[in-house]
């Protein structure tokens, strides 16, 4: 019987694992696509996601919210960490609403990723994506 609870909660930490992989990579593909006039330096409230993200060229990744010029979003509890100078992007569709600052979100619904990037709020922020990121584009929030 232990063994079988051990093979249970393995194979559950196991698609955990593979599932917050497959968001990091989605995250370096968007942030791989976007331009924002400077170096990107990220941030993110999900430490798993700010390690995942570590290892990229395209890209560095930081410790301290004050130092990034992009935020992640996992929780409205971090909103707090945003200064007037930084680019949001979230993890959770409603906080697009929320988070007013924020361009574009990448959420599971019904299994499946998903990816909306505001186009009024890029424009503001004066934000340039590539063509891959453009079957994204909403131009407004629903």
């Amino acid at each position: 019987m232990k063994i079988l609870l051990i093979l249970i909660f393995s194979s559950l930490l196991l698609i955990a694992s593979s599932a917050n992989q497959h968001q990091v990579k989605i995250l370096e593909k968007i942030f791989s696509e976007i331009s924002i006039g400077k170096d990107i330096k990220i941030w993110s409230d999900n430490q798993d996601i700010l390690i995942g993200l570590t290892n990229n060229q395209n890209f560095s990744t930081t410790q301290n919210s004050k130092d990034a010029n992009v935020i992640i979003l996992k929780d409205a509890t971090s909103i707090d960490k945003i200064t007037e100078n930084q680019t949001v992007f979230v993890l959770e569709y409603k906080l697009l609403s929320t988070v007013k600052k924020s361009f574009g979100a990448l959420f599971w619904k019904k299994g499946r990723p998903n990816i909306v990037i505001v186009e009024p709020r890029i424009k503001m922020q004066s934000i340039e994506i590539t063509k891959e990121l453009e079957p994204y584009l909403e131009e407004k929030i629903w």
